[in-house]
This record gives structure tokens, sequence and C-alpha cells, in this order.
């Protein structure tokens, strides 16, 4: 074992992350079920959100002044459309990459997975290699769908800015899913622990609202979550063309999320994985 390990190099780690990440995508393409709700929940979700706005804008759009005021542009559909992409995306990061340890574990395949002579973190990487490619396939499904059932055109505007924004909120998306993995690992329950993330993130961070509507404290901690920084950029760049000096604040803080989160993924995989080995519970259901 420690002449293996003293042979570890990147390439060998990059070849796992490879093969795991081939491994979970075999997997996905075996349940047809999965590859229908990826057509299904894109348009499913927003549905309610996008007739209950045109319900409270009025018969003649009469409170649309109101909310073009508050959002920066009265096309509340592709409003509401960018912010439940995303978090569909995060859900579905939390649900998938935030899983992928306790799944391994109760399929009974963790604790040899443990044993092979590469980074444990590979392991997780090569997990979100696919979620991050079954994504990829997610948001262009629902940019096509929105299309064709909304006739919303959020391909607009800045697209430069745009493309960027989403850039980088993989790694941050990513890094949560890190660490909620590690918890998932360590309390050994997920259902309660997306829910509660999930709710915390429709509520605060603006998904299908102007922020300006919530109160101050509610602002506050909207502003410690990088989805905010996110949808904001994304519906300035696609929706207004903002400028780059315009939505420079909001990438500012998306590149600072994206470094700090994958670091705190991490660091808290870290932490888990020795406390883990320390009790011998990798094998507990």
């Amino acid at each position: 074992m420690q002449g293996a390990l003293s042979r570890r190099t990147i390439g060998s780690e990059l070849r796992a992350i490879a093969m795991i990440g081939r491994k979970e995508w075999t997997i996905f393409r075996r349940y047809p079920s999965w590859i229908i709700s990826m057509f299904v929940w894109p348009v499913l979700l927003p549905f309610g959100y996008i007739f209950s706005a045109r319900a409270l804008g009025g018969p003649g759009g009469e409170a649309l002044a109101t909310f073009e005021r508050l959002a920066g542009t009265s096309d509340y559909v592709a409003f509401i459309v960018v912010g439940t992409v995303l978090w569909m995306w995060l859900n579905m990061t939390l649900w998938d990459v935030g899983l992928y340890l306790r799944s391994e574990q109760m399929h009974g395949t963790l604790e040899s997975n443990w044993l092979c002579p590469t980074w444990r973190v590979s392991l997780m990487l090569g997990g979100a290699l696919a979620k991050l490619l079954v994504s990829v396939v997610f948001l262009g499904v629902s940019l096509l769908e929105f299309r064709l059932a909304f006739d919303v055109h959020v391909l607009g505007g800045n697209l430069g800015l745009a493309l960027l924004a989403l850039l980088l909120t993989i790694p941050t998306i990513h890094g949560i899913g890190v660490a909620f993995a590690s918890l998932v690992l360590r309390f050994k329950e997920a259902n309660a622990m997306v829910f509660l993330v999930r709710g915390l993130f429709m509520i605060f961070c603006g998904i299908t609202f102007p922020l300006a509507v919530l109160p101050g404290w509610m602002q506050s901690v909207a502003a410690a979550l990088p989805l905010t920084y996110s949808i904001r950029a994304l519906r300035g760049a696609m929706l207004t063309g903002a400028t780059f000096e315009q939505l420079r604040g909001d990438l500012l803080a998306l590149a600072l999320f994206a470094i700090a989160s994958p670091l705190a993924g991490y660091a808290l995989f870290a932490v888990v994985e020795r406390g883990a080995r320390r009790r011998g519970d990798l094998g507990q259901y």
C-alpha cells in the first residue's frame, strides 16, 4: 500500500476522477425516469410562480410598473425563470453531490473505495464531474423549453458577462455540495438537511421576487449567500444588458465565493473524514 501511495500522481488522480465520473454517468443513463424528469421539472416548477405573478400584476398589468421599479425589468417571466433555474441547479447539486458519499455508504462500497490508493477528495470530484455534465444538460433543456413554452429570450443582453457569472457559480455550488456531503456522511441524514438548506436559499436569495421587498435583516442574510449574487448578476446581464461596471460588485463577490466555497468544502470534508476514520463509522448505516 505504501508503495502504491508513493506512485500517486496528478495524472493518476485525474484518471481516477474521470473513471468515477464515467461510472456515475453510466448509472444515470440506466434510469430513464431520471432523464425524463430533466424535461419535466424545468417547466413544471416555475408554472405556479409565473401564473401567481400574472395574477398579482392585475388584468391589465397595473402592478408591472412597481415590479419594474423594484426589479429593474418588466419581464417578470424571464425574471422568475432565471431565479428558479439556478435554484433547481442548487437543489440538484444538494441531492446528487451532497448524497454521493451517503449513497456509496448505503451500497456498501464506501469502505472499499476509501482503501484505494487515491486522494479521498477525488471520490467526491469524480461524482461531481458527472453531476456537472447533468447540470449542463439541464440548463440547456431549461433554456430551450422556456423559449418554446413562454417565448422567453434569456440569451439576449450581455452574454459574455452572463457566461462569466455562470462559470463563477459552478465551483461555488459544487463547493456547497461537497460541504453538504460531508455533513450527510457525519449525521447519516439527508432529507431534512436538503429541505432546510434549499428552503433558506429560496426565501433569502430572491428566487421569484426582488430582494428590495425583504426587510433589512433578511437582506443582510441574503448578502451572505452566494446564490444571491449569481441570480442578480445573471438577471442583470441577460435581461437588462448590464455592463461590467454595473455588475462589478456581484462578480467580485462571486469570485470570492468561487475560491472560498471549494476551500471550505474541502476543509470540512477533511475534518469529517478524519473523524470518521477515528470513530470507525464509515460503514455504519
